[in-house]
């Protein structure tokens, strides 16, 4: 087995909405998908969007809660510049600011902000770390 993560599914309120905050507001390329449900490519993983009481009654849990739920996600980019063009992106889909973005204690430059639906995501510039093809910076 090779270990990967294929699929982050996020829990929506209103999908319509939070597919044009993915799709326009971070550029996430829309795959065809199901009415019920959307997919974006992101490069090797997927980010699935589905209905709150929909993906709770697939998981046989309660919809009900909000906050922290432990984790958050992050979008590493190439540069500082292009940091502040995604999160710009972002806030103007109506993302709300978290934490602006900065220099950060650990040598990289980053901002935090919730989507529409109140999941936290890092857009992050981290000079020590690669992600993709050999040649392109996370």
């Amino acid at each position: 087995m090779k270990p990967r993560i294929s699929m982050i599914a996020l829990a929506v309120d209103d999908l319509d909405k939070s597919i044009a905050f993915y799709r326009d507001g971070l550029g996430f390329p829309k795959m065809d998908s199901p009415p019920e449900v959307a997919f974006f490519n992101l490069n090797g993983t997927w980010l699935g969007l589905s209905k709150r009481d929909s993906l709770a009654k697939d998981a046989t849990v309660s919809p009900e809660g909000d906050g922290y739920s432990g984790f958050n996600l992050a979008h590493n980019v190439a540069s500082e510049a292009e940091v502040d063009e995604v999160f710009e992106q972002a806030i103007s889909a109506g993302a709300t600011i978290v934490k602006p973005v900065q220099k950060a204690s650990w040598g990289g430059y980053h901002g935090y902000f919730k989507d529409p639906d109140g999941h936290l995501w890092e857009i992050a510039y981290n000079p020590f770390a690669w992600v993709g093809p050999e040649d392109e910076p996370v």
